[in-house]
């Protein structure tokens, strides 16, 4: 599969977010399925995978840096993290932010 940049596709899952019903969606697309559960100001910084990765707020917001581009993603939103791009994960929401990820 040719490398496709990050991304952000807002509103990909309606609000409140169904865990399961992301799950599922992901499992058709090759993807895995975790939960993060991330207080106030937790960053995660400077992670590279050998895989894409998905990742979908439940609950809150999360600020996204991959390969330099900023992206803030809310309830619903879903990122695409390409294979071998540097990436981070702030949670910039004043409680806690609930959040999926998967891997394909």
């Amino acid at each position: 599969m040719p490398y496709q940049p990050a991304r952000i596709t807002k509103g990909r899952f309606d609000a409140p977010v169904d865990r399961s019903a992301v799950a599922a969606d992901w499992r058709g697309r090759g993807y895995s399925c975790g939960l993060f559960v991330d207080p106030p100001g937790r960053e995660w910084n400077g992670f590279v995978h050998s895989t894409n990765e998905l990742v979908t707020v439940t609950e809150a917001r999360l600020e996204l840096t991959v390969g330099g581009q900023r992206l803030v993603a809310g309830p619903g939103d879903e990122v695409f993290i390409p294979r071998g791009a540097v990436h981070s994960v702030k949670n910039i929401h004043h409680a806690t932010t609930y959040w999926l990820y998967g891997y394909d």
